[in-house]
């Protein structure tokens, strides 16, 4: 009986592991079907409080409504036709990252994303747009 019980804990722990990590996976995942879409309204329930910009290597820290203005105002003139992740994945247990190319009405950019845990959330701190030229 006792192998029974041990059987049945250890299934259950299992189980929440299993979908802890899941659901750590979803902001993530949200926040890389909002870029898809450009749908900035949708990151922005994503914005921690200071959200680090970078776009074509002019830098700076925004709040995050100016950081909503900000991507608005570039997703209007770089209307988004797909993004495709190619790396991604968690820097420990605190944040995530997605790495990939948005590809745009106006070009090709390189995508740099990072979230954070940030009172219990996971947060937007930081977005790179850098502008691929053709050769």
């Amino acid at each position: 009986m006792k192998k029974f019980y041990k059987r049945v804990l250890i299934t259950i722990l299992t189980v929440f592991a299993l979908s802890a990590t899941v659901q750590a996976q979803e902001p993530l995942q949200e926040v890389v079907q909002y870029i898809r879409g450009g749908n900035v309204t949708g990151m922005a329930k994503y914005f921690d409080k200071m959200v680090g910009i970078n776009i074509n290597n002019n830098q700076a820290s925004y709040s995050s409504s100016q950081a909503e203005i900000i991507l608005k105002d570039f997703f209007s003139k770089n209307v988004v036709k797909d993004f495709n992740v190619a790396q991604g994945g968690n820097s420990g247990t605190t944040s995530q990252y997605a790495i990939g190319d948005l590809y745009t009405s106006a070009g090709l950019y390189q995508l740099y994303v990072v979230i954070k845990m940030t009172e219990n959330r996971f947060l937007i701190k930081e977005m790179r747009f850098e502008k691929i030229e053709k050769k």
